[in-house]
């Protein structure tokens, strides 16, 4: 059986011996951002390779015999663990390394280990420790009880994929280890198993699963029949035909049964498959199914293996999926199984520590001896090491943002100035003004609306969106930032960059951040006091405080690799609003609030606030209330926008997507392009009102910054992350996007395609798990929780599949720390997403710039709200443009990803046309 499996670089071919078949490997990875091909073969087996790696660095790896597969040697670690672990009766908590292959599900790994382990796991990434530093914790410190591999983009064959699992898998005979997905196919290999395409590649979708009652499925149900359900992320597999005695086949599936979440959720009764406890040892654990489907034995596919003397275990699916069922019950099982591993450890040694006086160096930020630890850390090449690694357990590392650094250390420190705050509330108000755009009108928006912002809740569905936020230039505390990242060449910080204040008095400032832009916000909001009495009351949590937008490249703020694009437009910019006025849409309630600090003279904007108001109340004329905008056809509007790429070109970028696909680099990858139009000193202010009344979204803003000549006409429906004064977070991707019926039976019909649709679920499911990956890296363990999961919310324009993710914040992590860890959304990348972020940095032709990014506020009482940037016109200087996209999956097809990106472009290009045609402006 020949496969051609893409993995290492981007063209040419080399192959590899593989018993009596040879596997062509079309290279298809390395060379995205590396000149230099990594070549396997006989000479790779034998001697030290350099590998260019995606993560922007080149490292030494030992490839000798050791990670060939092959017949296990016999170790003396094993002999030496023998000697230096005690038996263990019970063990209170069970101490987990956890391998981060560079995933994006890692930390759902984490936060059901937290929970069932009674102690967080230690996660290091693959590159992280050399195998002496990983021996001295494992065999000297004897830090860990059992190791779980994690998921990854990738192939085990390829050294830079896998790191230091391979070691792993080889040295350590005598730990129990579970790999998952990746981690799975990495057992098999290391064992002598080859690892091949899968029939088709199944990203997001569910499967029933067969086991044959081994113990790692104790209490579980078996059979397709059954409520056992798995998420599947994978385009390889372990060929079972190559399958070495050692390694022995414990769950299978068949190739064909794969279906969404919807089908699979259907429900049989909870024990309708034949669950099996198992009591007993290993004794007639194994067997391979001897039915035969349509006399084809060959359409079983390997979903878990284990070794046959040894305590590793592999599972080819993802119990840490939502919508796995039972995942909980199987690492719950493998603790069981390391505990009773320890437990008949014939070792008399009384050199192992006891378990309970080190739990606490388990948990990232739990001591200060930790903390302190952070801080004497030295940083390179985006790693980080404590200076005496003999001495304490490395930081853990995930998605490119050190767990330590998101304990925000200053977070705690005295702060700088105490901010009081003033407000008052006028009932019933907001109808008779006529609403949000009059009152945004008479109060901020003459001159066009310069310097003003206007966080807008436009949507009449008051469930969606209940509060509108306005404000514009004029308080003593008033103040723009304006940020532009660094060109490459200049530095040596990829984060670097420029950044002009501009405060009340029009006063300017130059500041260079070598730390980039998030940590400046991150200690500005530091240095704030506040009196929580202040806002007692509130129905709202922004009280004043930073207010704009957050571009797609700061992501090299947040661990991703450096930006291949660089956007003309700044990458961040921000008020800082000491005014604001609120209004609730559900109770028709008016807010004026005022900043000052203490010490200070209060502002007079209350009082200047109502007399407006008031005036607007009884004004009976006024050029924007109350003015019904025409329908004009904009088939007839000259000048269109013009997508930066035909449609040749975006199809074979998604063919493209689909190939990396295929080849293990990605389950996901949301593929986007610009359109462009030149739009001269265009009125931004008259066309947002245009876009609002045409594409009404809950999300929706306005932002003029004069200074950076630079507008945002924003109709997003959704939101990428929000901390409330409970220090609940919550993000809401939307995946999966359709057109709006012309008639309502028609649209109901659409709306249920959407809704049952295998491919949109897939698309969804797969971001869901991924927010809650990046909200487990700064929730309280076992807070993570998805209280909606594939819902259908309806817009005037499209019908979209929405989820919701919350979880409870950690007390010792700052607001733009949870940012940090979750930017960009995952809604715009795709899983995982480092390695997402690299293919499409690749693929696309220039900086997505604003578009992709996130609108929103930062309060200065700690709590934020954020959206995603789709659905908007950025205009900077004289060009207009709008970015739009899709989720590329495997279940694509290129014609109709192309459709979704020109529908998705309708709503915001048509205002602006529809204004610019507008006769009352001739």
């Amino acid at each position: 059986m020949n496969m051609n499996f893409s993995f290492c670089s981007t063209s040419s071919e080399i192959s590899y011996a593989a018993s009596d078949n040879v596997l062509r490997f079309p290279v298809a990875r390395r060379l995205l951002f590396a000149p230099e091909l990594a070549k396997f073969g006989e000479k790779w087996k034998r001697n030290y390779i350099d590998l260019p790696c995606l993560r922007g660095s080149t490292r030494k790896v030992l490839a000798s015999s050791r990670f060939v597969p092959g017949q296990l040697e016999d170790s003396s670690i094993v002999k030496k663990s023998l000697q230096r672990r005690e038996p263990v009766e019970k063990l209170g908590v069970v101490r987990t390394l956890l391998i981060d292959n560079y995933d994006s599900y890692t930390f759902n790994i984490y936060q059901a280990l937290s929970t069932i382990n009674g102690v967080p796991p230690v996660v290091i990434r693959n590159d992280e420790w050399t195998w002496e530093e990983a021996y001295h914790y494992l065999y000297e410190d004897v830090a860990f009880d059992n190791i779980v591999i994690s998921p990854g983009p990738g192939s085990p064959m390829c050294p830079a994929d896998i790191g230091i699992c391979l070691r792993l898998l080889r040295e350590c005979r005598d730990i129990p280890i579970l790999g998952v997905c990746l981690g799975h196919q990495a057992l098999g290999y290391v064992h002598g198993a080859q690892v091949v395409h899968a029939p088709e590649p199944v990203h997001g979708r569910l499967s029933g699963i067969e086991h044959d009652g081994n113990i790692l499925f104790s209490d579980i149900p078996s059979g397709r029949n059954s409520d056992f359900k798995v998420v599947r992320y994978h385009s390889l597999i372990i060929d079972k035909e190559s399958l070495p005695k050692e390694l022995v086949p414990i769950a299978w599936t068949i190739y064909d049964d794969t279906g969404s979440f919807s089908e699979k959720n259907t429900g049989s009764p909870l024990g309708s498959g034949s669950v099996i406890p198992v009591s007993e040892k290993l004794e007639n654990r194994s067997h391979w199914p001897t039915s035969h489907v349509d006399g084809k034995q060959n359409r079983h596919i390997l979903m878990g293996i284990m070794h046959s003397s040894l305590p590793h275990y592999g599972l080819q699916f993802h119990p840490e999926s939502i919508a796995t069922t039972y995942g909980s019950q199987l690492f719950k099982n493998f603790k069981d199984i390391t505990v009773d591993y320890w437990s008949r450890s014939k070792s008399p040694s009384l050199l192992r520590r006891n378990i309970n006086d080190t739990a606490n160096m388990q948990v990232t930020g739990a001591t200060q001896f930790l903390k302190e630890l952070s801080r004497n850390r030295f940083r390179g090449n985006g790693s980080s090491y404590y200076e005496n690694p003999k001495k304490s357990l490395f930081a853990a590392k995930t998605n490119g943002v050190d767990v330590f650094d998101l304990a925000d250390l200053s977070y705690s420190k005295p702060h700088v100035k105490l901010l009081r705050l003033k407000w008052k509330k006028h009932e019933r108000l907001a109808h008779k003004l006529g609403g949000a755009r009059n009152i945004f009108i008479e109060l901020f928006g003459k001159n066009r609306g310069n310097d003003t912002f206007w966080l807008d809740t436009s949507s009449s569905d008051k469930a969606r969106g209940r509060f509108s936020f306005m404000g514009g230039k004029g308080g003593s505390l008033w103040k723009q930032l304006t940020f532009s990242l660094s060109d490459q060449s200049e530095i040596t910080s990829k984060h670097a960059g420029h950044l002009l204040i501009e405060d009340s008095q029009a006063s300017t400032e130059k500041r260079f951040l070598e730390e980039g832009f998030l940590d400046f916000l991150r200690k500005e909001l530091a240095s704030i006091s506040y009196d929580e009495k202040d806002f007692t009351g509130l129905p709202f949590d922004f009280c004043g405080g930073y207010v704009g937008c957050i571009g797609y490249d700061i992501k090299v703020e947040c661990g991703m690799p450096i930006n291949l694009h660089k956007s003309k437009a700044p990458d961040a910019c921000f008020f800082f609003a000491d005014n604001v006025v609120a209004i609730d849409h559900q109770l028709d309630d008016v807010y004026v609030l005022s900043l000052y600090e203490e010490g200070t003279t209060e502002s007079s904007f209350l009082n200047d606030a109502e007399e407006k108001l008031t005036n607007l109340r009884v004004s009976s004329t006024g050029k924007w209330k109350d003015q019904t905008l025409p329908v004009i056809d904009s088939s007839q509007c000259k000048e269109s926008f013009i997508p930066d790429k035909s449609k040749e070109q975006y199809i074979n970028d998604v063919e493209r997507c689909m190939a990396y696909i295929k080849d293990g680099e990605s389950y996901e990858l949301c593929l986007t392009t610009q359109n462009r139009r030149k739009i001269g000193n265009a009125d931004s202010l008259g066309i947002y009102v245009y876009l609002r009344e045409r594409n009404p979204a809950p999300y929706a803003a306005f932002l003029n910054f004069s200074n950076a000549n630079l507008s945002l006409c924003c109709s997003s429906p959704e939101r990428f992350l929000k901390l409330d004064r409970n220090g609940m977070l919550e993000a809401k991707p939307i995946k999966g996007t359709v057109a709006r019926g012309s008639t309502p039976e028609e649209d109901e019909l659409l709306k249920l395609q959407l809704k049952l649709s295998e491919k949109n679920q897939a698309e969804n499911l797969m971001i869901v798990d991924l927010l809650r990956n990046d909200l487990g890296r700064v929730c309280e363990p076992g807070s993570v929780h998805v209280p909606n999961l594939m819902d259908v919310e309806s817009y005037t324009t499209v019908h979209t599949m929405v989820s919701t993710i919350r979880g409870l914040k950690k007390p010792d992590i700052s607001p733009v720390e949870c940012v940090r860890a979750a930017f960009p959304g995952g809604s715009m990348t795709g899983a995982p997403k480092l390695r997402s972020v690299e293919v499409l940095d690749s693929l696309e032709n220039c900086s997505r710039g604003l578009y992709s990014g996130s609108i929103g506020y930062f309060s200065y009482n700690g709590t934020f709200d954020l959206n995603i940037v789709i659905r908007t016109v950025v205009i900077h200087e004289d060009e207009a443009t709008i970015g739009a996209g899709g989720a590329i999956v495997a279940l694509s097809n290129p014609e109709d990803e192309f459709e979704e990106m020109i529908l998705k472009t309708r709503a915001p290009a048509n205002a602006v046309l529809e204004f610019c045609n507008d006769p009352r402006r001739q």
